[in-house]
């Protein structure tokens, strides 16, 4: 599935989507949600995945598996 994302400024209740070039599809179905600017992530998240960040790209192959952490999360409930 190929999804576009766009904001659009809505002028006499009507908003205008060119489409790229490339995007075929004879119908697509468009929702429509008011813009919300006062969405923040909180410091102490973006701290936390730039600190994994770093650390990953140190060191790839110390990731752990999908499966492992699973269970790891399921052994602790």
């Amino acid at each position: 599935m190929e999804a576009i994302r766009q904001f659009v400024t809505v002028k006499n209740h009507q908003i205008n989507i060119t489409l790229p070039d490339d995007f075929n599809a004879e119908e697509v179905e468009v929702i429509i949600l008011p813009k919300h600017n006062d969405f923040q992530i909180p410091q102490w998240q973006v701290d936390q995945v730039r600190e994994r960040t770093e650390k990953y790209l140190k060191n790839p192959s110390s990731a752990q598996d999908i499966d492992d952490f699973l269970k790891e999360i399921e052994g602790e409930l």
